[in-house]
């Protein structure tokens, strides 16, 4: 067995970023640049007014001053002409300043009676006033490659008048449940049989970190069943299967995929729950699929997709690729010592009068309880022959609703 740590990065480093397609701006949303956007005009492209007010100079806007008002200009019709001495021109927020005028009046603080304006509170030099290039200027990369786009960054984008984007393709992400013990849900469910519900569960994580998921129909525990699916996957970026993957006479997934070419570059990782977790690629020789192939008790399936699959949907988005963000907790009480596995405890978080976050772990930590994973707010990261922890000691953990899920 080899560790978690060893098993992502031998799975990063295999894996590459999807090319890049051209994507209209309304469609870039959670999408990850493949190139640097690169601001194509200044903003503001000229000196504007941030408040509505009066254009004029600082020397002339001493306290109760009288200016003549020579015009207007209202946000896109700017004023053809110079203020000169004595002189204001009525502006409005957006409005370019008129040469001459090295400052804004604010209009509240102004009393106009027809064409003259009494100051009724001295102006400062540039006050008022948006210069030029202050938000960004032409030539200017306003978003970077490699960043998932965010709202404010479809604005930031328009603003520097990008009509389309370079994006990372989503990732095909095939994903297959095995067994003949296991239905779809609404499906009759046979003999001794349960409800699949990894597939879903994978599909919506894959969702959530920018991926296309394709749930394929479960394949029976033949050989030959699995083995067909590497024909149905030419087209994808991985393959996720879900059971056949631990040790005994109906482990099917490496035999079958291997039967179709795929090499094994492990199997078997030194971590609770997930241990029978295997990494592959089919027909290497051409590129090839690679796969990640999962245990099929749910809450394993879940802790191995958040370990590894994250990391590797975020390589294949373009992302940079790491594992799932930590934070420390507390916890509320004792916690036995550990063994040669890293352990991956389900808990709920809570946060004490003092502020502290406080962790608690299920007292049953069993694969095959999906809704104590559901209930779960957090895992407790246990390292290999972790010693027995006092309450009150300090652990790291990972926040499940910090990655969305």
């Amino acid at each position: 067995m080899i560790s978690v740590d060893e098993a992502r990065a031998r799975i990063l480093a295999d894996l590459r970023p999807t090319p890049a397609e051209i994507v209209a701006l309304a469609e870039a949303w959670n999408r990850v640049t493949a190139a640097p956007v690169i601001a194509r005009l200044t903003q503001p492209p000229a000196d504007v007014s941030a408040m509505d007010g009066y254009a004029l100079r600082a020397a002339d806007g001493t306290l109760h001053a009288s200016l003549t008002v020579i015009g207007a200009a209202p946000a896109g019709h700017p004023f053809d002409g110079s203020v000169g001495a004595g002189q204001t021109v009525r502006l409005y927020t957006g409005s370019i300043v008129p040469a001459g005028a090295d400052a804004v009046l604010l209009q509240e603080d102004a009393t106009r009676d027809g064409d003259i304006v009494r100051v009724n509170d001295a102006v400062k030099l540039g006050r008022h006033i948006r210069r030029a290039g202050q938000d960004f200027s032409r030539g200017d990369t306003v978003v970077p490659a490699g960043r998932r786009i965010t709202a404010r960054d479809v604005g930031l984008a328009a603003a520097a008048n990008h009509p389309w984007l370079s994006v990372h393709r989503r990732p095909r992400i095939a994903i297959l449940a095995t067994g003949d013990e296991i239905a779809m849900p609404g499906e009759p469910i046979p003999p001794g049989g349960i409800v699949s519900s990894n597939s879903h569960a994978l599909a919506a994580l894959v969702c959530a970190s920018g991926g296309l998921p394709t749930v394929l129909p479960i394949a029976a525990d033949t050989r030959e069943a699995v083995a067909a699916v590497a024909d149905a996957v030419a087209g994808a970026d991985m393959l996720v299967t879900t059971g056949g993957a631990s040790v005994g006479d109906h482990d099917l997934v490496i035999e079958g995929l291997q039967s179709r070419g795929m090499v094994v570059d492990f199997w078997q990782i030194a971590m609770r729950p997930g241990k029978p977790l295997l990494f592959g690629r089919l027909a290497p020789q051409d590129g090839g699929v690679p796969v990640i192939g999962m245990p099929g008790n749910p809450v394993s399936a879940m802790v191995c997709a958040i370990v590894f699959l994250l990391p590797a949907l975020s390589r294949l988005c373009g992302l940079p690729a790491a594992p799932p963000p930590t934070t420390t907790a507390l916890l509320s009480k004792p916690l036995g010592g550990n063994d040669h596995r890293a352990d991956h405890l389900r808990a709920t978080v809570a946060t004490d009068a003092a502020g502290r976050l406080l962790v608690t772990p299920f007292p049953v930590q069993d694969s095959a309880m999906l809704r104590r994973l559901a209930l779960a707010d957090a895992l407790i990261l246990r390292p290999p022959h972790a010693p027995a922890l006092p309450k009150g000691a300090e652990v790291p953990v990972i926040r499940l609703d910090s990655l969305g899920l």
